[in-house]
């Protein structure tokens, strides 16, 4: 659990950053952060392993602090031109398996009103 621990906050502050790159790269720019991103998802993908949550088989505190991510998948994939279902199927079908309850679904923004946002916020930018 405490090799966990440090890959989740490891990763957990990966995430962040590098999407945060993604999205705030011009599109030239965007193979070293596209890569370095999937590799920490990879990274993720594999402590979640077989089991349905990081936890085990129910939602617990890592799904709800990494499910927020799941929002911007959709804006990631889009700017950075790939899949995260073919490059990270395991996650994919977490974050599928986390929209599915009710109280994650209804609490989080939709996947394109976050892609609309960073896309007018791209554009207030000059990155599109």
């Amino acid at each position: 659990m405490v090799r966990f621990r440090g890959i989740f906050g490891i990763s957990f502050l990966r995430i962040y950053n590098l999407g945060s790159k993604l999205i705030r790269s011009k599109k030239e720019n965007l193979e070293i952060p596209k890569k370095e991103f999937i590799e920490c998802l990879k990274l993720l993908e594999g402590e979640l392993a077989d089991k349905s949550y990081f936890g085990g088989v129910k939602l617990g505190l890592v799904d709800i602090a990494l499910v927020p991510f799941c929002s911007s998948f959709y804006a990631y994939e889009t700017f950075a031109n790939f899949s995260i279902e073919e490059e990270c199927p395991k996650l994919n079908l977490w974050a599928k398996r986390c929209m599915e309850k009710e109280s994650v679904s209804s609490s989080l923004p939709h996947q394109q009103k976050v892609y609309d946002f960073i896309l007018q916020v791209r554009r207030q930018f000059g990155l599109e």
